[in-house]
């Protein structure tokens, strides 16, 4: 589920949690000019070729600039009406948004010394111009203003909408402090940004450090060939003067994903995945990457910022902006579907210990984390007869991209159309789209950067917005279209073949194009409330929830199979066992989903960082959430980057929260008959016009009740994942 993304409200589309030292800029710097800096003088798609590290201090400061003169010119304005004072912040926002949101992005798909100090040296004025934004006592005024006017009721749902969150954001910016309380607020925002910035270079830069060699056949024993043929490229990328064979050795180990999950899944080597597990665990942990103080110091800032705003703690903030409605409800959730899963889970991990026995394993009495992987596998070969390296060769990317691309046609009556050179690109492996109508009307485009590179792209998946969709700055009578950035870290081509997917990475790839189709298909020109701005963060994950499901229709997954060398679909056969493998171990992998979500409700609840442990808590959660506990030394917060470096603080729960929404809303397709073309394409229209096309416009449940026509219901979920009959 590490498949994050910024959604911001109504600000800036940037991230504020990365801050670093101011610098001087070199001299030259000063005398660069608009015309010569690309981050200043582009007016469509961002020009990656072309930009430098060198360009970004001058680069930012100047959008800085800009962004503080317009946000004089909007203080200044005398009554403002909704229009214009909207009109205006979508201007100030994008100027800056714009700058910035390409430097954040290059960042964290092509980091490198340079780019990352010459971001981390204006990253602490960025955040000053956005906290002066949010504070502003005028614009706040103007709003408050807007709002109490008594035309207020006639003005658009989507101007209202963004009128009522731009007074709350105000509110939870710190707008509403005075005096040494705003100043202190702001300087917690400060500290906030630094300290996320420091966690998420430690992440990156621990899983950087760690590799492992082998050379003998015995130290890779059961590693399939897609494993080796990465290990070997991955030890000639280190080695560009020496010679490696893919079936001979040497390989090179690292902690990135497609190097991670191989290993913990098939590696005969028990040593070996007890060595590459527990170096996983402890990521960050300890050295001159250790992010332990950096956690404490996260959460005490968090704690501080909501007594600031009389909130008990920072997941009462943090839900005040939620679709949730209240704590209570969200763990009322969370434990309803814990008391479902937890004797699952406790039966997944008996049936492991007992198969084990039974193939003579002398580790069966005494299982442990690095063995879960490697005996999960072995057992769902046994029972349903396939293995993820066997499907492999069904799912080309290409392929996978053009059954996407074909669904969504029948869905939503969209074109996807191949554009490679018609935008710069910051990898020569990120392949350019546009999406049209049906009638050939162009409505969005997006980058899509589909493979793993460790030592420069930041892990796991995520979608983010290049650009979003405004009327207001867009030509004359026509709006800007927007362009998403999809990101995901599959297993890169080896030799002349095309990436090969396992059947995870194809729902990663459909989890991420759901929330660029939320970006992208919005039918709102409002750019404060369009596509996923403004959209509560735990309902943001319904679309692309929605979209993993249709992995589960037979005609769906075949169109995205292709056999590499035979351009076979995937055989019927195939499907059958893995529809019966979908609930299996589904008890442990809710379960652990439910502990992240747990403890990231816990620690930002109730709890003192300077007298309890984070890591303690953790443990707790672990305790009543898995059957099979943690090891001793295990630091799973220090690497825990989407609650401490993304924006899911007191929030990781939206991933439940919205899997509940999704798997009801894919119910509602599942009813009409997902063999019924005509129906499904109807239903599929349908939601496209509610919860794709409205965006943050409308308050989600309104968007929900809208496409459903009822509130969500588990039930939904609970059946997909074959535990119904688990109710306790």
């Amino acid at each position: 589920m590490c498949k994050p993304f910024a959604a911001p409200r109504w600000a800036l589309a940037m991230s504020v949690a990365m801050l670093g030292p101011r610098r001087s800029p070199p001299l030259h710097w000063l005398t660069m000019t608009a015309t010569d800096n690309p981050l200043l003088n582009f007016t469509d798609l961002p020009p990656f070729g072309a930009i430098a590290a060198h360009h970004v201090e001058p680069a930012v400061r100047q959008a800085i600039a800009n962004a503080r003169k317009d946000l004089q010119g909007i203080e200044a304005l005398d009554e403002p009406d909704a229009t214009t004072l909207l009109t205006r912040l979508e201007q100030l926002h994008d100027r800056l948004g714009r700058v910035w949101g390409a430097v954040e992005h290059l960042l964290s798909v092509a980091d490198d010394p340079e780019l990352r100090q010459a971001h981390d040296a204006v990253q602490s004025e960025v955040v000053e111009v956005s906290v002066e934004i949010a504070q502003s006592q005028p614009l706040f005024q103007a709003v408050v203003a807007v709002r109490a006017r008594p035309d207020y009721a006639d003005l658009s749902p989507a101007q209202r909408r963004a009128l009522d969150q731009l007074w709350l954001d105000a509110r939870l910016s710190g707008a509403d402090l005075q005096g040494e309380q705003r100043k202190e607020f702001a300087d917690l925002q400060q500290q906030l940004a630094e300290l996320g910035t420091q966690y998420g270079h430690h992440v990156l830069d621990a899983t950087k450090a760690w590799h492992l060699d082998l050379s003998t056949l015995h130290d890779v024993a059961g590693l399939p060939p897609s494993a080796l043929d990465q290990a070997s490229q991955s030890w000639q990328q280190a080695h560009p003067t020496e010679v490696s064979s893919s079936g001979a050795g040497p390989w090179r180990l690292t902690l990135d994903g497609p190097s991670l999950l191989p290993v913990l899944q098939h590696a005969k080597n028990r040593s070996l995945r007890e060595q590459v597990y527990r170096a996983h665990v402890v990521r960050a942990s300890s050295g001159e990457f250790d992010n332990t103080l950096i956690i404490k110091n996260i959460l005490t800032v968090r704690r501080q910022q909501a007594q600031l705003l009389g909130y008990a703690d920072y997941a009462a903030l943090s839900l005040a902006t939620k679709m949730a409605p209240s704590y209570g409800a969200v763990t009322a959730l969370l434990e309803r579907l814990r008391a479902v899963s937890y004797p699952a889970g406790q039966k997944d991990l008996q049936d492991l210990r007992d198969f084990a026995r039974e193939q003579g394993a002398a580790e069966a009495t005494d299982l442990q984390p690095w063995d879960v992987g490697f005996w999960a596998e072995r057992l769902r070969e046994k029972r349903y007869d396939y293995s993820d390296e066997a499907l492999r060769p069904y799912f080309p990317l290409p392929k996978v991209l053009q059954g996407l691309f074909d669904l969504c046609a029948r869905l939503f009556g969209i074109r996807v159309v191949a554009a490679d050179g018609e935008a710069p690109v910051w990898h020569r492996d990120v392949q350019f789209f546009r999406i049209q109508n049906e009638a050939g009307q162009p409505l969005a485009a997006f980058y899509l950067d589909p493979y793993s590179r460790p030592q420069t792209k930041r892990g796991g998946a995520w979608m983010n917005e290049c650009v979003g969709r405004s009327l207001a700055l867009g030509q004359p009578g026509q709006p800007r279209l927007p362009v998403a950035y999809l990101i995901c870290n599959g297993t890169p081509p080896v030799g002349d073949k095309p990436s090969l997917m396992t059947l995870d990475e194809v729902e990663t790839l459909l989890h991420e194009f759901g929330h660029g189709l939320q970006h992208m298909l919005t039918n709102v020109d409002l750019g404060l409330v369009s596509g996923i701005r403004g959209i509560e963060w735990d309902a943001v994950e319904l679309p692309s929830q929605f979209m993993e499901n249709w992995c589960r229709h037979r005609q769906t997954l075949r169109g995205l199979s292709a056999h590499v060398d035979t351009g076979e679909p995937l055989p019927d056969l195939l499907f059958d066992r893995i529809a019966a493998a979908r609930t299996f171990r589904a008890g442990s992998d809710m379960l652990r989903q439910l502990a992240f979500a747990l403890t990231d409700l816990a620690i930002h609840h109730d709890f003192d960082p300077a007298t309890q442990q984070a890591q303690a808590v953790y443990r707790q959660v672990a305790a009543r959430t898995q059957a099979l506990q943690p090891l001793a030394e295990d630091r799973f917060l220090c690497g825990f980057s989407h609650i401490f470096a993304g924006g899911y603080a007191a929030g990781y729960y939206s991933y439940k929260w919205a899997e509940v929404l999704s798997a009801d809303a894919f119910a509602q397709f599942e009813r009409v008959g997902l063999d019924d073309a005509p129906a499904v394409a109807a239903k599929g229209r349908q939601f496209a016009e509610t919860i794709l096309g409205l965006g943050g416009s409308v308050a989600p449940m309104q968007v929900f009740r809208a496409f459903v026509g009822r509130d969500p219901d588990e039930q939904a979920l609970l059946r997909h994942a074959g535990l119904l009959n688990e109710v306790v």
